[in-house]
């Protein structure tokens, strides 16, 4: 019922996704409008298809922060909200980028509303996008022409039948980006619940490429992940300002005895990229040095270690851990360009009654952070009654020795 519904508004939308002048000056004009109040408005504006200006000002929207060049370009048109939102981000696509050979070419399975295919056109030779709705399709012709992408080819159809159409080896690779959405629209994160279901289609794509690029849900477990699909012989876990946004798998026809590379990227917000490797085999042999109380240094991994698991092996860049399950680290020596948060550590609190109960006279706001500690943020707020904010940073956590203590320190960049 679902899908029927959605078909039969996808082809009502086909037939009158016509991006004028008139509706595009309307576009820019209300950009900043509700969409819906827009609507209920619909017959001040006689001359304009206010529906289709609202859902394209409603799509804006959803990518201004993700997709900036794209939302900057007025000419282009977005065939629907849920395309603008499942889209890869800017930073994301052109990280992808360098997985491919400037001379390969590629297919892109999952077209979408074509993000990853013109980025990726911007490094391949040459781009196939596959997609099974028609006016997905005619949006992305529309827009790699604006966009003067002319290395890019547009198939309609669905993408795992159309393989058989193309000729052995005729790419070097397929990107795909199964849909994790079910059909009560649920989000779902198992792979096998994907459509397509990679572990199925693998032997497919296999006949026709020798290499595989998918982008999975970062909330998909990295261990069970490898045990599904063998042949996996790079992870890319990707955050942008500390939040997780892809798991991106390099799978190889006949590598299935590769121990795959784990790299953890993040973007910051000032521009700059941190980025560490290391692969499971390294993480669960790696000596740990635990500290035997902290010094003057904190750090915090950013999303992406944290999420990849690389727990020990982020000690070899000098730092040692507070506790096996803590997931925090201290040095006596500043360790430049650590791959998260950084903290100039000023008191260790003991998590004592007496002094709990008074510790909001001291500190009366504060950010709170809880890594292996018995209370959540909001239990210890109500203990202590500090309130949210300030430039003061407390971290509860267990010590090595397992003593309970509060780090109050200060962020240091």
């Amino acid at each position: 019922m679902f899908f029927c519904s959605y078909l039969f508004n996808l082809v009502f939308y086909l037939c009158r996704m016509k991006l004028t002048a008139e509706v595009k000056a309307f576009i820019q004009e209300h950009i900043q409008d509700d969409p819906g109040q827009l609507l209920l408005a619909a017959s001040r504006y006689p001359e304009i298809d206010v529906r289709f200006a609202a859902e394209q000002i409603a799509a804006r929207r959803q990518i201004r922060e993700k997709l900036p060049a794209w939302y900057q370009n007025p000419g282009l048109i977005f065939p629907s909200k849920l395309s603008s939102e499942q889209s890869s981000s800017e930073q994301t696509a052109i990280y992808k980028q360098q997985l491919v050979h400037p001379e390969w070419k590629g297919c892109d399975l999952t077209g979408g509303l074509g993000i990853d295919s013109w980025f990726l056109s911007q490094k391949a030779r040459q781009i196939i996008y596959m997609e099974r709705f028609p006016e997905y399709c005619r949006a992305a012709e529309h827009n790699f022409q604006v966009l003067g992408a002319t290395n890019i080819r547009v198939i309609n159809g669905d993408s795992m039948e159309q393989i058989s159409t193309l000729p052995e080896k005729g790419v070097d690779f397929f990107y795909i980006d199964p849909a994790r959405r079910a059909e009560d629209n649920k989000r779902t994160y198992a792979l096998t619940a994907c459509e397509p279901d990679l572990t199925r289609v693998l032997p497919l794509l296999f006949k026709k490429a020798t290499k595989v690029i998918a982008k999975i849900s970062p909330m998909a477990d990295i261990r069970q992940t490898i045990q599904l699909l063998p042949g996996i012989t790079e992870i890319h876990v990707l955050s942008v300002k500390n939040e997780c946004k892809e798991l991106l798998l390099v799978i190889e026809k006949e590598k299935e005895e590769i121990t795959p590379l784990i790299t953890t990227w993040n973007k910051r917000s000032d521009g700059t990229e941190e980025v560490f490797t290391f692969t499971l085999q390294e993480e669960e042999n790696y000596p740990v040095d635990f500290a035997p109380e902290p010094q003057p240094y904190l750090y915090e991994p950013n999303t992406s270690l944290l999420k990849a698991g690389a727990f020990r092996t982020i000690t070899r860049l000098g730092v040692s851990k507070l506790h096996p399950s803590s997931h925090l680290y201290t040095s006596g020596e500043l360790i430049k360009d650590f791959p998260g948060r950084t903290f100039r550590i000023e008191e260790i609190i003991p998590f004592k009654g007496k002094e709990i109960k008074k510790l909001h006279t001291l500190i009366p706001q504060a950010n709170i952070t809880v890594r292996n500690f018995p209370l959540s943020v909001e239990e210890l707020r109500k203990r202590t009654k500090i309130k949210e904010g300030g430039d003061t940073y407390l971290f509860a956590t267990t010590l090595s020795n397992g003593e309970k203590v509060l780090i109050r320190c200060k962020r240091y960049y």
